[in-house]
């Protein structure tokens, strides 16, 4: 039998399944090794978590759990509405990679646990490890993202923050529906939207009834879009006789029963299919209420500026994976006689998503600065945090779907098969634009902050300020963008809040990044000598500095 290359071609035979210029798997790598990253948690205040996140930055990378990541997607969550019985259960299976990505997450602090911690960047370093941990998938994210954002709803009612608080920044992953206080480790989703409403949930129909125990109600309605059902405890909006209110939701009531929560159906979506989204049925829901009646928008607004900086930290997490997936491709792929990352176009390619991606990686980390120290009573960055992560969730979220399909057209037909896992990233980046509160309600509310709250334009020109006079370009958005101000409306909402978020992107790496980033960035984004698609840098940036930066040998 002829079996090896030499024999086959010395009789004239043809080699049809020898692999060669293919790149090797990528993983294991350490999804930490990103300057922009390292940089920022240190001066955001959290370099002292600098080696708990770069070992869990070569966890993510690891083979392991590329391969939890890819098995949770492909085996997607299955409901069951009833047992072998006929009894109603209302339970979400799940595959164990699941369960591995959820039990590591929690245990890495990715959840609630900063709340619980005293340290100074401790909200930080949650962030950076969500933007290393993304590395692995997007769909786990989700409940421990709105664990992390119901604490300070819950401490509108400090009786039930101090039951449920202790368990909700607990570091122990327990799933299944039991007694809340009898578990180690909680967590927490929402029911918020409906499904005549989405994102104006005044218009919520869902009714809250007192009933004979102070605090207690019972709720009857739908909800539209509620993520992680198999969560613990949820705050639900729900229309009480005092108005819009908000409530908190065990599955599994303080006396064993299970809650009246009927999972109608599981959404079918575009991606994020690890994670299970469903539309809840209450029918005499058994309810507790949180902060006072009427009051239920004004309790949630915490939750909703750490769910955004959440979505902001995953659009940017995944514009990195792709990122270095992406040069990993173009530094083994040759085409026309040299490697692709050698080749000048395919660098400008590689460089200008560089740069986007620096950009949104320090846009994150200042905004998890601005909400640490915000949190711990700063009102100047307070004032900054409530504009500023309003800008970054309605731009970095839009970059993220024409990063990604660039990032994938760099792999060519190989990215465009599900072995790839480019696919469902590209799947997952309009999401993140989407919850949340999609881009005009982020507009929207920008508008809000500078017509209600004056301090929030102070607090953002503020930070503009501190790198007057290193740039031109800069200097010059600056300008033009106090002067748009004054003519502010909703039909311009879009225009004035992209050019926010460039300018503010701009005054951050003029004032961080190395002057070959912060020039090609301020060159294209601010001075208008970029095309309109990504590659298209101009003939004087520095294309190899940017790129080795971004991706240095070895990753």
């Amino acid at each position: 039998m002829v079996s090896t290359l030499d024999e086959r071609r010395a009789y004239g035979g043809a080699a049809t399944h020898d692999v060669t210029n293919q790149a090797p798997p990528y993983a294991p790598y350490d999804a930490s090794e990103d300057a922009a990253l390292l940089e920022g948690l240190r001066r955001e205040g959290a370099g002292w978590s600098e080696e708990d996140l770069r070992r869990l930055g070569r966890q993510a990378g690891s083979v392991q759990a590329q391969e939890w990541a890819h098995l949770a997607n492909r085996h997607e969550p299955e409901l069951r509405t009833h047992d072998r019985y006929g009894n109603r259960v209302d339970e979400v299976d799940f595959h164990p990679s699941w369960h591995h990505l959820m039990r590591t997450a929690i245990a890495e602090g990715l959840a609630a646990s900063p709340w619980a911690d005293d340290r100074a960047g401790a909200h930080v370093s949650r962030t950076a490890g969500g933007l290393v941990w993304g590395h692995t998938e997007a769909g786990h994210g989700c409940p421990t993202s709105m664990t992390y954002a119901a604490v300070p709803a819950l401490r509108r009612q400090p009786e039930l923050a101090k039951v449920y608080e202790p368990l909700l920044t607990s570091r122990e992953y327990e799933p299944g529906l039991r007694v809340p206080t009898e578990k180690r480790g909680l967590l927490a989703g929402m029911g918020m939207t409906e499904k005549q409403g989405g994102s104006d949930v005044r218009t919520n129909t869902t009714t809250a009834t007192p009933t004979s125990e102070p605090g207690v109600y019972t709720l009857r309605g739908h909800k539209w879009f509620t993520s992680a059902p198999m969560c613990d405890l949820f705050l639900v909006l729900a229309q009480a006789p005092g108005g819009l209110s908000c409530f908190l939701v065990p599955r599994v009531l303080p006396d064993g029963t299970r809650n009246t929560f009927r999972i109608q159906r599981l959404k079918d979506k575009l991606g994020n299919r690890s994670n299970a989204s469903s539309e809840p049925e209450f029918d005499g829901t058994v309810a507790w209420l949180v902060g006072p009646e009427g009051q239920g928008v004004k309790t949630i607004i915490e939750m909703v500026n750490c769910t955004r900086l959440d979505c902001v930290m995953m659009s940017a997490a995944l514009m990195r994976k792709s990122l270095v997936e992406a040069g990993h491709h173009a530094r083994h792929r040759s085409a026309f006689g040299a490697r692709l990352v050698d080749q000048p176009l395919m660098r400008n390619v590689l460089a200008d998503l560089a740069l986007e991606s620096e950009a949104a990686t320090t846009l994150t980390l200042r905004l998890a600065g601005a909400a640490d120290r915000a949190i711990r009573g700063d009102a100047q960055e307070t004032a900054f945090r409530r504009i500023a992560t309003a800008v970054g969730k309605y731009w970095v979220t839009k970059r993220g779907p024409a990063f990604t399909a660039e990032a994938l057209e760099c792999l060519g037909g190989n990215g465009y098969v599900e072995d790839s896992g480019m696919p469902r990233h590209y799947r997952e980046a309009p999401l993140l634009s989407i919850w949340e509160g999609s881009g005009n309600v982020n507009a929207l509310d920008v508008l809000r902050a500078l017509s209600r709250e004056p301090g929030t334009a102070e607090a953002l020109f503020g930070e503009f300020a501190r790198a007057q006079g290193a740039d031109a370009r800069l200097d010059a958005a600056v300008v033009r963008l106090r002067d748009r101000l004054s003519g502010a409306s909703q039909t311009t909402a879009r225009r004035l809040v992209e050019e926010m978020a460039l300018t503010l992107q701009a005054s951050l790496l003029v004032r961080y990044a190395p002057p070959a980033v912060a020039d090609a960035f301020c060159a294209t984004r601010l001075g208008g000598d970029w095309g309109h698609a990504f590659g298209t840098l101009p003939e004087g940036a520095d294309l190899d500095a940017i790129v080795d930066r971004a991706l240095p040998v070895g990753n």
